[in-house]
């Protein structure tokens, strides 16, 4: 072979590596779950249920606000007036060491809960900023920007910040660690400020400074609400990554945000600068013995949110309604009744309706049968879709029951009123019956009954969650 063959050869089989690897390494970040005002995805019209794939930009207007579920089960939210890319994200759960993943927020809010995928694997995110890199510590976090000023506040964990310079480069992966990066946890007051130019992240303990006041949260955020943790005291508080170990047993353990929806005050566009000098020709500094680890605090894990729906199938007995085990000890609201099943509410339960926007839920539950003729079959819910639109109060389901004969499609949509009794035309083929719940309209859970395919009914029950 001579040597332009050879050349070629490897030519050729460089250009095939790289293909093959871009093949492994791009594909899905996650999808929008919910959209309202005007936002864009890719240079298209952001909508519900839409793919977002590493590569892809978002854009928000002046009242867009755009929340995207990860492949890893975390969330990127961007609100109004932002400007954001998924640079990568790939996460490989078999191998935490292969996982990257890269946001980048050009202008405006944004806020980045970490999913599973990034959690194990820490040292391999990267959120950037015009001015400064970020790295996480298994963390929710909000981060305003422009070109000139980054500003970070944590929700839950803690995070790294530095500014780019000779030690952080805005290529590089992970979080950029050393003696001019800073952290901030969640018991700490105040949040993380760089200017670009200035050496090091400044630690600001200004509410009026938070991210939160440039663009604010919706209510219908995801966010938990518990007590907001206790400040650290100021003689703990951790400017140096090395100290970290030491700090464990102070930081909180709780990885449930608080709410976020109370901001006040005005929004400062020009913010203070803290001047920092180092000191030049310092004295060396004695050798410090390694600090010990100390036991890191036990996580509390918070109970889960109790169910507000219940459904269920129902007989008679003399005549008289025999209510589903599900029903029992519970003050429940009047029941609705579909084909052998009934479903009703906690009297007690709470419901804030949204007035605009999308929201696309998730399968959580299910139950199905196949009746033909006096025949009753078990079936499954192999997959399911529900999406509810609130600016018309409208909503559309899609499911696929199958049992070892037939896998039928069942398709639906209705109407939501203000009390959030979804319901739908009683000459529907498929009908659907069943309620919206949740301070942030956050579960649902309906019945239904298909007619589609001559001879055969299919009906059960399903619930969902946000």
């Amino acid at each position: 072979m001579g040597d332009k063959e050879i050349s070629m050869h490897r030519l050729l089989t460089a250009g095939l590596m790289f293909v093959c690897c871009a093949a492994a390494w791009a594909g899905d970040a996650g999808r929008v779950v919910f959209v309202t005002g005007k936002a864009e995805l890719a240079n298209r019209s952001a909508t519900l249920d839409a793919v977002v794939q590493e590569g892809d930009e978002i854009v928000t207007g002046n009242d867009g606000y755009v929340y995207i579920k990860t492949v890893d089960n975390g969330f990127f939210i961007l609100r109004p007036n932002s400007r954001a890319k998924v640079t990568a994200y790939h996460i490989d759960s078999a191998n935490p060491a292969n996982t990257r993943v890269k946001l980048e927020l050009t202008n405006g809010v944004a806020r980045a809960i970490s999913g599973q995928g990034v959690k194990a694997a820490r040292q391999n995110f990267r959120f950037n900023t015009p001015v400064a890199a970020i790295g996480v510590r298994g963390t929710d976090f909000i981060v305003f920007t422009d070109q000139h000023t980054s500003r970070v506040s944590v929700v839950s964990g803690g995070v790294v910040m530095a500014g780019f310079g000779a030690g952080c480069t805005a290529e590089g992966v992970g979080p950029c660690e050393g003696g001019a990066s800073r952290e901030l946890f969640a018991g700490q007051a105040g949040l993380l400020q760089i200017q670009r130019g200035q050496p090091v992240p400044q630690l600001l303990n200004n509410p009026a400074l938070s991210p939160d006041q440039n663009e604010k949260p919706r209510s219908d955020e995801p966010v938990g609400k518990v007590a907001a943790a206790a400040p650290l005291p100021a003689a703990q508080v951790n400017l140096d990554p090395q100290r970290e170990l030491a700090l464990n047993a102070v930081r909180t353990t709780n990885n449930v945000p608080p709410d976020e929806g109370n901001g006040g005050g005005a929004i400062v566009t020009t913010p203070p600068v803290i001047e920092v000098k180092p000191t030049p020709e310092a004295p060396a500094v004695p050798a410090v013995p390694a600090v010990p680890q100390v036991p890191t605090a036990p996580v509390v894990p918070l109970p889960p949110k109790p169910q507000e729906v219940f459904w269920g199938r129902w007989s008679t007995v003399a005549g008289k309604i025999v209510k589903p085990d599900s029903f029992n000890g519970k003050n429940l609201d009047s029941a609705r009744f579909l084909d052998g099943y009934m479903i009703a509410r906690k009297k007690d339960a709470t419901l804030v309706m949204p007035t605009e926007g999308t929201i696309g839920f998730t399968l959580n539950g299910s139950e199905a049968f196949m009746q033909r003729g006096s025949a009753q079959t078990t079936a499954k819910v192999d997959s399911g879709t529900l999406g509810i639109n609130f600016n018309d109060r409208t909503f559309t389901t899609a499911l696929v029951v199958s049992d070892a004969t037939d896998s039928i499609k069942v398709n639906g949509r209705g109407v939501i009123d203000m009390r959030g009794l979804m319901t739908n035309d009683a000459a529907s083929p498929t009908r659907v019956v069943g309620y919206l719940s949740g301070a942030q309209a956050e579960e649902a859970a309906y019945l239904f009954k298909n007619t589609t395919k001559p001879g055969i009914t299919v009906f059960g029950g399903t619930t969902w969650k946000k």
